[in-house]
């Protein structure tokens, strides 16, 4: 797909415009796992913005996938046991952390917050050292 760098370059300026918005509108900071999880137990008030914008990420994700129909699939064939262990390590993670690659990785860096600067290369590193293994010690995917 020859547009897919585009693709990439429009999504990370939504990504940078919605947080903007966000910030402006609500003053808040669009990091997801804080926007999950404080829609399920947070306060009442703020409860209803929290699940429009989750509602947006969905919506968001099926029209690109119905104006895009020769999109690259997602991966499938993952045993459930594994992909609900990872969801729940990297949602222990993000709490651990205070935030996710959202939350640090835009807004705080956005915001030269030294500390998302310090969380980031974490999960980055985290990253690379967690494909590395299972790629070339484990010979997955």
């Amino acid at each position: 797909m020859d547009a897919l760098p585009w693709f990439a370059i429009g999504g990370g300026a939504l990504i940078g415009l919605s947080a903007t918005l966000l910030m402006l509108a609500n003053g808040r900071i669009a990091g997801i796992s804080g926007i999950f999880f404080n829609s399920l137990g947070g306060p009442v008030n703020e409860r209803l913005w929290r699940l429009l914008f989750l509602a947006g990420l969905i919506i968001g994700a099926a029209v690109t996938l119905a104006w895009l129909p020769d999109y690259p699939p997602a991966r499938e064939g993952f045993p459930l046991a594994l992909v609900i262990i990872a969801g729940l390590v990297t949602g222990m993670g993000t709490r651990l952390g205070s935030g996710c690659t959202s939350g640090h990785g835009i807004c705080g860096i956005s915001r030269l917050s030294g500390r998302s600067v310090a969380a980031t290369l974490v999960f980055m590193a985290s990253a690379m050292v967690t494909v590395f293994v299972a790629r070339h010690l484990l010979g997955a995917g």
